[in-house]
């Protein structure tokens, strides 16, 4: 579980995040929205270590992290728009993450097997699609097990049978208890996959909690539109 505490930060005197208070359970997705310039990328960087905070407080399993980096080997992380050396084959950077992370006797081999990239694993990676990048990035985020998975546009780029196995296996992993946020632009994947909704207007929270909540509130049948008119009701 992660729990955030009165977290603040700004850029140059300007607020981007505003004494956020949140939790977030093992055994559900998360999908942080909002949007631009709401305070998502700040937000998650801020959880991954790249981001410190002007205050507050973050907590992993109710240790706060105060500086400390060991609990990133319990995050497996996806970025938005993957970025690898462009010289290197995927096969030369899984093998360098897993030297890093001291070579494990055992990892996780599904999106390996399901992606079928065995034909493009030893090509560069300038050479290959988006695609295919985003499927090494998925592959590289689920390798070790983690307990904590942060996946930001995870199907952006991804063909759709892909995109279902990528589906299944966060359906997988959330069953299996781990605690996962999902940033997505497509309602409906939120939709199909997330459990709870935190949507973030200029740093607050201004909603939060199931998406059958929000349907309800809105008075809609999908989330797409409860989201649409959210975000007109936060316009000036």
């Amino acid at each position: 579980m992660i729990e955030i505490r009165n977290l603040s930060k700004k850029f140059d005197k300007i607020p981007v995040l505003k004494d956020l208070n949140l939790k977030l359970e093992a055994g559900k997705v998360s999908a942080i929205l909002g949007p631009n310039a709401s305070g998502k990328t700040t937000l998650l960087k801020s959880i991954l270590g790249l981001v410190k905070p002007d205050s507050g407080q973050i907590y992993i399993n109710n240790q706060s992290l105060n500086g400390n980096w060991d609990y990133r080997r319990m995050i497996g992380y996806m970025p938005q728009f993957a970025k690898f050396p462009e010289n290197l084959s995927p096969r030369e950077v899984i093998h360098f993450v897993e030297k890093l992370r001291g070579n494990p006797a055992e990892t996780d081999q599904e999106l390996y097997d399901n992606f079928q990239i065995l034909n493009e694993l030893n090509k560069p990676f300038r050479t290959l699609s988006g695609g295919t990048k985003q499927k090494v990035s998925a592959i590289l985020a689920f390798l070790f097990y983690p307990e904590i998975l942060i996946l930001d546009e995870p199907t952006a780029g991804l063909d759709p049978v892909s995109s279902q196995y990528l589906k299944k296996k966060i359906e997988k992993e959330k069953l299996n208890g781990k605690t996962i946020i999902l940033t997505s632009h497509i309602m409906s994947e939120v939709e199909e996959i997330a459990d709870d909704i935190i949507f973030l207007v200029e740093g607050n929270i201004y909603f939060e909690g199931a998406i059958n909540r929000i349907l309800d509130d809105f008075s809609e049948k999908r989330l797409e539109s409860a989201i649409a008119k959210m975000m007109q009701d936060t316009r000036p």
